[in-house]
């Protein structure tokens, strides 16, 4: 694998949100981020069928304002704490700023997409995946 090695990832929807600034989000989804809707392209919606109200799912994002350069960052952005690589943080500035959120499924509507809770995702994320949560 080399540097120029390049991966297309195409969107398959979108974060609605009422956060809409990297200050205002809650560092993880269970410190107090509201609910969101995935707002799916019509050409995935059909992509849904099998996920349930109330149903926990994983949400991977393409964390677009993520400094892609940064390799240290001071963990949740404590000075005193020592630079650690960004590989053993959930910082969203890393090389590939990839987001992952266990969420609730509050609501499927078969136009929009779904609703969930908490999502510490700002408002325009790039969705590019779900998933489901496998229970042991």
């Amino acid at each position: 694998m080399t540097e120029s090695d390049s991966y297309l990832l195409h969107p398959i929807g979108v974060v609605e949100s009422t956060l809409h600034r990297r200050e205002d989000a809650p560092r993880q989804g269970d410190e107090g981020a509201p609910e969101a809707w995935l707002q799916l392209a019509p050409q995935f919606m059909e992509a849904l069928d099998g996920i349930k109200q109330g149903a926990e799912i994983v949400v991977l994002t393409w964390l677009h304002l993520g400094d892609r350069g940064c390799l240290k960052v001071h963990p949740r952005n404590d000075a005193l704490a020592p630079p650690t690589g960004v590989f053993a943080t959930r910082s969203p500035d890393r090389p590939n700023p990839i987001g992952l959120h266990r969420v609730t499924v509050l609501e499927i509507d078969p136009l929009r997409g779904l609703r969930v809770q908490p999502l510490e995702a700002l408002d325009g994320t790039p969705v590019i995946d779900i998933k489901p949560v496998w229970k042991d």
